[in-house]
């Protein structure tokens, strides 16, 4: 039975990156969903290595603590100084003695690579047997990159870095990948023939190819099927480029599976996110991180969701959601605010400029507008009326509050934590609940209105106020009203005080 191949991954990510001009290493520079160093070990991933090795250098403790994140397996090695790329895979392999077999060796900024791409080069590289193969393609425009050099056979010849190029050779548009695939111990023993003369004075890993074809080992040359995959980035208009490319490239997967996206130049979904079939994402939608939108749901416009899991046949329209939980047939917006730990159970709604933290929203419930709701459990069908703030907050400590099941909740209301208003009870509007409310109670904390008569004639003379006071006194007057004298003031029942009207003074739909 074949022994399986025995392969170790380099990951060269030690540049600095002048040209983004950042703090950051060039590296972990972010493109939907993984930095790019992600986006490369992903790609190397399906190649099941024995090992891999992560060549790091100009912020190296941030890439280390990277590593620890998406890779603990990887092994971090420091080139402390930049000599080159020969250099860097040298001081990989001596950090691995005992690698053996094949040694990929890939840069760590070419995010839209393929796992596929990069199969198929080890795949014809150990298929041939051959002591080297690079990866290249034909590019429209190869200003800036390595070309590869052919005999008239067509076979590989050298691989020439642009600066130390002919004019004849800067004319070539089959360039160089910056993506290898090598016998070890071939590799070992060219590494340490490699000079430094040329014009940056390093150590180029391209020379290898040279100093092996003049040895009569067999060399390859494996073309990517699409130049695009090989695309880099030095600066921060070229990573751009490349997050629209890939944006594109997996919007046109999503569709491909059935998902209406209804403007794909506005949509921009994570690798890492997952939509599933006859969902709909209108424009201006962002998925980010590990979130889920399921069967048959509505998403956008103008929404972005992080981490988040929407239901499916939910619907959120223009809000922002960290981390929350939309059930199925549940609506989130518009301008809704669902922040981490915001669970909103079936068919429930929140609606505009709500927003939810650490808290359930139960089966049926609504938050319709103008509420914040905080550390609260929300039962089945309780209706939230309208400026319902849930304090939570003692400025110490969070508490939780709990509303019951069908519970109604009075507009303009503050429930002060911790408190429970029980199942079927109502809360009148204008109140500041601090106490426990029972089931089927009506709880009420509102002073009795007094209505000072004449105050706007006497206090406000003059002003356009007073003139229509007096306009309509005047026409109460004639048409027979009531009308009261100054310092009276008419009053209802005072049973009626703080009890719900016909007007629904209590909630809001």
């Amino acid at each position: 039975m074949p022994q399986p191949h025995l392969r170790t991954v380099v990951v060269l990510a030690a540049g600095e990156g002048k040209r983004m001009k950042s703090a950051l290493p060039k590296v972990l520079h972010p493109l939907l969903g993984r930095t790019l160093l992600g986006h490369v070990l992903t790609a190397a991933a399906p190649l099941a290595a024995d090992r891999t090795v992560v060549v790091v250098g100009h912020g190296a403790e941030q890439v280390r603590a990277h590593l620890t994140e998406i890779a603990p397996d990887a092994t971090p090695v420091l080139q402390a100084q930049q000599l080159g790329t020969g250099h860097a895979v040298r001081i990989a392999l001596e950090a691995v003695p005992e690698a053996s077999g094949t040694v990929v060796v890939i840069n760590g900024d070419v995010p839209l690579l393929r796992a596929e791409t990069v199969a198929a080069l080890v795949a014809a590289h150990e298929g041939e047997g051959a002591a080297a193969t690079v990866l290249a393609a034909e590019v429209p425009d190869p200003t800036g990159l390595g070309r590869i050099v052919r005999d008239a056979a067509g076979r590989l010849e050298q691989i020439v870095e642009e600066r130390d190029a002919t004019p004849a050779q800067r004319a070539l548009r089959e360039i160089n990948a910056g993506i290898y695939a090598f016998d070890a111990v071939r590799l070992r023993d060219a590494l340490g023939k490699l000079s430094t003369d040329n014009d940056q004075g390093e150590e180029y890993l391209t020379d290898v190819f040279g100093l092996l074809v003049s040895a009569g080992e067999p060399v390859g040359v494996h073309v990517a099927a699409d130049h695009v995959e090989t695309l880099g980035c030095n600066d921060r208009v070229e990573l751009a480029g490349l997050r629209r490319l890939l944006r594109d490239r997996v919007n046109e997967a999503w569709m491909r599976t059935g998902v209406s996206i209804l403007d794909p130049d506005t949509t921009w979904i994570d690798v890492t996110a997952t939509v599933e079939r006859d969902a709909v994402i209108d424009q201006n939608t962002q998925l980010r991180g590990t979130t889920v939108v399921g069967a048959q749901a509505v998403v956008g416009p103008d929404v972005t969701l992080i981490d988040t899991v929407v239901g499916a046949a939910a619907t959120v329209l223009r809000s922002h959601a960290v981390g929350a939980e939309v059930g199925p047939g549940a609506s989130v917006g518009p301008y809704a605010y669902l922040r981490p730990a915001a669970r909103l159970a079936e068919k429930s709604k929140v609606g505009t400029f709500v927003e939810v933290k650490n808290s359930e929203v139960g089966p049926g419930a609504k938050v319709p507008h103008l509420s914040y709701v905080g550390d609260a459990t929300i039962g089945a069908k309780a209706n939230i009326g309208a400026a319902t703030i849930f304090v939570n907050y003692d400025g110490v400590n969070k508490h939780r509050t709990v509303v019951g099941e069908a519970a109604f909740i009075g507009c303009d209301t503050s429930l002060i934590a911790p408190v429970e208003v029980g199942a079927g009870a109502y809360v009148a509007a204008g109140s500041a609940i601090s106490q426990d409310v029972p089931p089927g109670a009506l709880g009420v904390t509102r002073a009795p209105q007094r209505s000072i008569e004449g105050w706007v004639a006497r206090k406000r003379a003059g002003t356009v106020s007073a003139a229509a006071a007096e306009r309509a006194l005047a026409e109460g007057a004639s048409a027979g009203g009531p009308v009261a004298r100054e310092g009276e003031a008419i009053h209802g029942d005072a049973e009626t005080v703080g009890r719900p009207s016909a007007a629904g003074d209590t909630a809001t739909e």
